[in-house]
């Protein structure tokens, strides 16, 4: 038996989830920019009251290690690993990109690529490439949207595109040949539920005071204009 909590805090999607084994208890997340300072901790304990469960009950923390939003990801990686540390307990970090994925297995299940996309902003995604099995074939990376950079999909069977990134690239994989939609993929806490499980299982933790995001991009600051 196992209670774990899960927070999702890459994208502008602030999301906070509690699993019983593999199963969803109760979920809270809100879709409205990036929130997560104010909403992160109030969610956990909305969600903890939902399903009954005191936080010295909870066996593990997981936590989306990104890519994605500098800030998002500080701010729930500094969450979870807090928690973690206080209660402690295990802190298990999920590919946020691999997380995603599964929310696309759930909808199709054909013997195709699948490549989720997350908005970097401008005219650049995160993004990987996966197969069925959720085995690598191309490595997470932040590309540069191109005409040039997009043939790295030319591939030899169906590719699968989704996540909130893959709106604003349509237009130049269109050209692709064998190349798929899924609409309305966000990130969510609940991605992480069968991952982070599976990783319980396997005693596969991670160092709470080691513990960093995968960032891809360093972090800009803007100079305010005199």
């Amino acid at each position: 038996m196992s209670y774990i909590l899960h927070i999702e805090s890459t994208s502008t999607v602030c999301s906070v989830a509690l699993s019983h084994n593999d199963q969803l208890l109760a979920i809270k997340e809100l879709n409205n920019g990036y929130t997560h300072a104010e909403n992160l901790h109030v969610f956990i304990q909305d969600v903890l009251l939902k399903a009954g469960i005191a936080s010295k009950e909870l066996n593990a923390i997981s936590v989306s290690t990104g890519p994605g939003s500098y800030t998002g990801l500080r701010i729930g990686y500094a969450t979870a690993k807090g928690l973690a540390y206080a209660l402690n307990i295990p802190l298990i970090t999920i590919s946020t990109l691999q997380a995603l994925t599964t929310l696309a297995f759930q909808q199709i299940t054909a013997d195709a690529y699948y490549c989720p996309m997350l908005d970097a902003r401008r005219m650049e995604v995160y993004c990987a490439l996966y197969n069925q099995g959720l085995e690598e074939i191309a490595p997470v990376n932040a590309l540069i949207l191109s005409e040039e950079s997009i043939m790295v999909y030319k591939k030899d069977k169906p590719i699968y595109f989704f996540g909130d990134g893959m709106p604003k690239a349509k237009e130049l994989l269109n050209t692709l040949p064998s190349v798929c939609y899924i609409e309305n993929i966000v990130a969510s806490a609940k991605a992480l539920i069968p991952l982070a499980y599976q990783k319980f299982l396997q005693k596969d933790f991670d160092d709470i005071a080691y513990a960093e995001p995968m960032y891809l991009k360093e972090f800009y600051f803007a100079t305010p204009k005199k």
